[in-house]
């Protein structure tokens, strides 16, 4: 790989505005030079907005764009392999959201295509990269709550309004074919990615996952448990039909206790035989420019996969085991 960065952006939704789009021009050796949408008004709109170049309204035209070498996809999960592979096979490399798929099927044979071309694919599983969730890391591997023992998560959220239910971007996550499976395959990769990092090689995992409310195509609350190959054991809850809001993480292990949150992670509780100690943390402008950063040195050649498609996988596969679908 050049060592600059040229990225084309396939996607210009909302997610990119603040998200992720306007760090890819902030991060050393990196550069976006251009962005496809379909909508020719709101793509050459987002171009003039952003400062980028060059604009298009088809995806293989941004992909043959002799000035991008590397693709960030950033549409809903129904288009991921398509794009990915059309991007691979061109020999570009791939930034993909999440879910990296729709399902694990698809994951597999986004795996196999990778390895089959030789072709560099990171997953945007950001919360790895930022400082937070780093040093939750941290705090684990230095034995601060002793040996990990049990998880325990809560994401809790209010049922969604007849007015959001109507809104376009809001609606495409409800609806299985196109998102995978509503909100939980919208939220929970972020977490199970964590918990994954944090805990596995993965022995088994199993859940449940029911549409209670019926508002949607989609399930509304999910269970699940893992047990990791160490023996720790995660049990998750997320529910999108309560009165209550939670979001709420607490690692326990043989010395202490580690509680923090996924969605707004401004502090960390480290309850141990010191006492309590809580770490504070500012909200990062560009959520994904950490993981932008370690992506950009990735393909520069400096380090490591922030987050391979292997990584992606198992993710997915957690959460069809939760699914059953």
């Amino acid at each position: 790989m050049t060592n600059s960065i040229k990225w084309g952006m396939i996607g210009a939704g909302d997610v990119t505005e603040v998200k992720s789009g306007p760090a890819f021009k902030k991060v050393p050796h990196s550069d976006l030079v251009a962005v496809m949408r379909r909508d020719a008004v709101k793509v050459q709109d987002y171009a003039r907005r952003h400062g980028i170049r060059k604009w298009y309204t088809d995806a293989k035209q941004l992909i043959d764009d002799e000035e991008v070498n590397a693709v960030y996809i950033a549409t809903p999960p129904d288009t991921h392999l398509q794009y990915c592979m059309m991007a691979l096979q061109a020999g570009k490399a791939v930034y993909v959201e999440k879910p990296v798929t729709l399902n694990v099927e698809e994951a597999m044979r986004l795996a196999n295509y990778v390895q089959k071309v030789g072709g560099c694919l990171s997953v945007a599983h950001y919360r790895r990269e930022q400082p937070y969730f780093k040093k939750i890391v941290q705090i684990i591997d230095d034995g601060l709550i002793g040996e990990p023992l049990v998880i325990s998560l809560q994401l809790l959220k209010k049922s969604l309004t007849e007015e959001m239910l109507q809104d376009p971007k809001i609606a495409w996550r409800l609806d299985p074919a196109k998102s995978g499976g509503g909100l939980f395959h919208d939220l929970a990769p972020h977490q199970l990615d964590i918990i994954y990092r944090l805990f596995g090689p993965i022995q088994k995992s199993e859940g449940l996952a029911l549409n209670l409310g019926k508002r949607y195509p989609a399930d509304d609350v999910v269970t699940g448990r893992i047990l990791f190959e160490n023996d720790v054991l995660f049990n998750g809850l997320w529910a999108f039909n309560v009165t209550e809001e939670v979001d709420r993480c607490e690692i326990f292990g043989s010395k202490g206790k580690l509680t923090l949150s996924f969605f707004t992670p401004h502090t960390i509780e480290l309850m141990n035989g010191e006492g309590v100690q809580v770490f504070h943390f500012e909200a990062l402008k560009h959520v994904q420019q950490p993981m932008i950063e370690a992506v950009v040195g990735y393909l520069r050649g400096e380090r490591g996969n922030p987050c391979s498609i292997d990584d992606a996988l198992e993710v997915a596969t957690i959460m069809q085991n939760f699914t059953n679908k």
